[in-house]
C-alpha cells in the first residue's frame, strides 16, 4: 500500500495510491490580514485610555471606602432617632 502526499494550496492531502482516495487532510493555516500600523497604534492608545480610566475610578473608590461605614452608621442613627422607642415583643407576651 503506497501513500502519496500532495500539497495543494497550502493544504495537505494524504492519498492512498492504490485506492485513489483521500485518506486524510489538513486544512491550510488561516491567513490573517496584517493590520495597519496606524490602526494598531489607535487600538493601543484606546486600550491605554481605558486602563487609565479604570485605574482612576478604582482609586476614587478606595479613597471613599473608609468613609462608607461611618456614613451608613450616621444614616442608621438618624433613622432610629425618628422612630419611637417601644420594647420588643417577646414570644411569651403573645400568649
Amino acid at each position: 500500500m503506497r501513500r502519496l502526499f500532495v500539497r495543494a494550496v497550502s493544504a495537505r492531502l494524504k492519498i492512498d495510491a492504490t485506492l485513489g482516495r483521500v485518506v486524510s487532510h489538513q486544512a491550510p493555516p488561516k491567513r490573517t490580514k496584517a493590520r495597519d500600523l496606524e490602526r494598531a497604534r489607535a487600538l493601543l492608545e484606546k486600550e491605554a485610555a481605558q486602563r487609565e480610566a479604570h485605574f482612576c475610578h478604582s482609586a476614587e473608590e478606595e479613597k471613599i471606602k473608609p468613609q462608607l461605614p461611618q456614613r451608613k452608621f450616621e444614616e442608621a442613627l438618624a433613622k432610629s432617632k425618628d422612630e419611637p422607642l417601644t420594647p420588643p415583643i417577646r414570644d411569651i407576651d403573645l400568649d
